[in-house]
């Protein structure tokens, strides 16, 4: 009677998980696809930016970013939403590496074409989606 009742549980877990995963497929699948621009790191207009990035799937990994500019280049980066820890600081993801080491590549190398934190391939893109939409703000006019 005891096993029945096991495998009944572990089936339904099973089934809970899978169905978990399958509801999760298309936002993981959209972000993946995500494309970035060629913008510029330099000679930005001086002032604060939002850039977000919101998934059009689900919301699940909907992140905020406020990048501070100062005498034209990136003086912080800032995550308001997204891989944070309970404490408010930027959660560790694989490696020992946060989503702060990721930007600091991008910032140093002056492009969104860095490489993503290894196991944390979706989290990195959509907060490199928001960093972009915050350079797109600062641009300088033309």
């Amino acid at each position: 009677m005891w096993i029945i009742i096991v495998v009944i549980v572990v089936v339904v877990i099973g089934v809970g998980a899978l169905g978990g995963i399958i509801a999760d497929a298309p936002g993981q699948r959209e972000i993946k696809e995500l494309v970035f621009s060629d913008v510029e790191f330099k000679n930005l207009r001086d002032g604060t930016y939002i850039g977000e990035y919101k998934g059009t799937k689900d919301h699940k990994r909907d992140t905020k970013v406020e990048m501070i500019v100062s005498g034209g280049e990136i003086s912080d980066i800032k995550i308001l939403k997204g891989a944070l820890g309970k404490d408010g600081t930027p959660a560790e993801l694989k490696g020992g590496l946060s989503i702060d080491n990721l930007f600091n590549s991008a910032v140093q190398s002056n492009t969104l074409q860095v490489d993503v934190i290894s196991g944390a391939t979706i989290t990195s893109k959509a907060h490199l989606k928001a960093l972009e939409n915050a350079l797109k703000q600062a641009q300088p006019e033309r």
